[in-house]
Formats: structure tokens, C-alpha cells, sequence
């Protein structure tokens, strides 16, 4: 079976670093790069062509909800997990009408997200 490959979208750097640590020691994902704003999200997307990007939704240039809807329409055999400090159930509806497969908040990570990856990308 091929890897998950996988973007991680979120202006935290030092979080987008965390995140793909997170990742390393995991068989079967991998991650092919991260970006900063949504804009270059897609612009990762669209050359890469992930299994799953990883948005978070307050972001500079392009915020993560229209970001995800650009990438699910440019990229449509991507999945977008939601990876967000926001429990706010608008947000959650908002990202879901955005197309996104998973909703992980934050403070949920090291509990949820390795799953909602493997989920996402077998969908």
C-alpha cells in the first residue's frame, strides 16, 4: 500500500514543525511540504497532489475555509482535515460545507489526528 502524503497548512511554524515531528516516525505518511497561508496551500496542492492537507482555518491571504474549498475543486482527489484551535460549532458546519473530511481541533491532536489522516485519505 502507498503512503499518505500529506500537506500541513498553518502560519504557526514552529507548530507546522511540531506537527510534521508528529508525523516522522509513522509508517505509511508522508509529509511532502508545509505552508504558511492558504494561498500557498493550493499552490502546494496543485503541484504535489496530497492524499491529505491539513488546514488550519485563521490564516493570512486566503483563511483555510476558502482555501479548502479552492483545493477540493483544483485537487479532487485531495481530502482536508481540519486542524484548528476553534470548537466553535459554526466553524465546524462552515468547514464541513467547505468539503473538509475531518475536523481535529488542536487540543485534540496527539489523541486524534494520526487516525483522522489515515481516516481522510481511505475515504
Amino acid at each position: 500500500m502507498s503512503p499518505v502524503r500529506v500537506v500541513i497548512a498553518d502560519d504557526n511554524e514552529l507548530f507546522c514543525s511540531a506537527l510534521r515531528a508528529i508525523f516522522e516516525p509513522e509508517p505509511g505518511i508522508v509529509v511532502l511540504g508545509l505552508a504558511a497561508d492558504g494561498d500557498e496551500a493550493l499552490r502546494l496542492a496543485r503541484e504535489l497532489r496530497p492524499d491529505v492537507v491539513l488546514m488550519d482555518l485563521s490564516m493570512p491571504v486566503l483563511d483555510g475555509f476558502l482555501a479548502t474549498e479552492r483545493i477540493l475543486a483544483e485537487v479532487p482527489d485531495a481530502k482536508v482535515v481540519v486542524l484548528t484551535g476553534s470548537a466553535d460549532e459554526e466553524d465546524v458546519e462552515r468547514a464541513r460545507t467547505a468539503g473538509a473530511a475531518g475536523y481535529v481541533t488542536k487540543e485534540r491532536i496527539a489523541v486524534e489526528l494520526v487516525q483522522a489522516v489515515r481516516t481522510a485519505a481511505h475515504r
